[in-house]
């Protein structure tokens, strides 16, 4: 099956006026005129990269040419291959469907695709509360786990373990919620990750965290966990495709966790094409944008129940 687990640092990009203008030219204009509507460069530079990504996926995993790609978004938010629906003939009749998501969050715009299952992917940005103390912070997100998860959370020497720790789990709590597409409906006390004690590591993914839901373990879930750099964690979580009953006989195992390859701006062009004509105010728009806010809070700006959920500041 085919596997995908791309990352693009969008935090050290400085696009030139050309690099800008064609890379909004690859994109569908409605995506485009989204883009232009950010407030601050960072974030219009963070869903950029969200939208070129899944092109890139589907344009090169998925056979399509690029200027035939019409990608939508769920109810939830959630990107779908809306058009062309029937792919290349060597993709075959019985080639499991490709699921995709993506997130983006601290200086890391991330994909992460699979064939035959639900896919759901999460970056989380270790920082420290940008108003309030640490202990005040966990305070606040009490609800946000079990008493079981706050025990492990909470068991860390120093607070930058502790905050470590509450991303972690943060993350794979959302990778959950994006693979189901439910957004706020979700009830995330009926979640609960044991986490492995082995510490993430850059160099390889690990998949011996469990998650139990309303009590029980869940076997039919995976989660693939790994570090983008020290302060930039990533989780994926992998679970039963819902659109298709279990294959006979049956499915294989699936592949060893992957790490995230990190991709250049070279890259995520490789394979682009121009959609529509060049508009120089797409770059006046952008060059006018001030990169964040003075006293960027990623806490504040990304991780609440609400906001983590919001398509505007943190999934493209």
């Amino acid at each position: 099956m085919g596997s995908v687990r791309w990352a693009f640092r969008c935090g050290s990009w400085t696009p030139t006026r050309s690099d800008w203008l064609f890379a909004a030219r690859c994109v569908q204009r409605e995506e485009e005129e989204r883009i232009r509507q950010f407030v601050f460069a960072k974030d219009a530079k963070s869903a950029m990269a969200g939208r070129l990504l899944l092109r890139k996926l589907v344009c090169e995993r998925m056979g399509v040419p690029w200027s035939e790609i019409r990608l939508e978004r769920s109810p939830r938010g959630k990107p779908y291959l809306a058009a062309p629906l029937e792919l290349r003939p060597d993709s075959g009749p019985e080639a499991p469907a490709w699921s995709f998501n993506v997130s983006h969050q601290g200086e890391y715009a991330v994909l992460a695709a699979q064939q035959g299952v639900q896919v759901g992917v999460d970056v989380m940005k270790t920082t420290m509360p940008g108003s309030s103390s640490v202990p005040e912070f966990f305070r606040i997100m009490t609800r946000q786990f079990t008493a079981y998860e706050w025990s492990v959370i909470q068991s860390g020497g120093s607070e930058q373990q502790q905050l470590a720790a509450f991303y972690r789990h943060w993350a794979l709590k959302e990778s959950f919620i994006k693979a189901l597409g439910t957004g706020l409906t979700f009830d995330l006390q009926r979640l609960e990750f044991h986490v492995s004690s082995e510490p993430l590591a850059r160099e390889r993914a690990q998949r011996r965290t469990m998650m139990h839901l309303d009590g029980e373990e869940d076997a039919d879930w995976a989660f693939e966990e790994s570090l983008l750099d020290p302060a930039h964690q990533v989780s994926v979580a992998l679970g039963p495709a819902s659109s298709s009953p279990p294959p006979l006989p049956p499915p294989l195992p699936p592949p060893p966790p992957a790490c995230f390859t990190l991709l250049s701006f070279g890259d995520l062009i490789a394979s682009a094409s121009p959609l529509t004509e060049e508009d120089p105010a797409c770059w006046d728009g952008f060059r006018g944008k001030a990169d964040a806010p003075l006293r960027h809070r990623d806490t504040h700006t990304h991780n609440t129940h609400t906001q983590a959920h919001d398509t505007h500041t943190h999934d493209t």
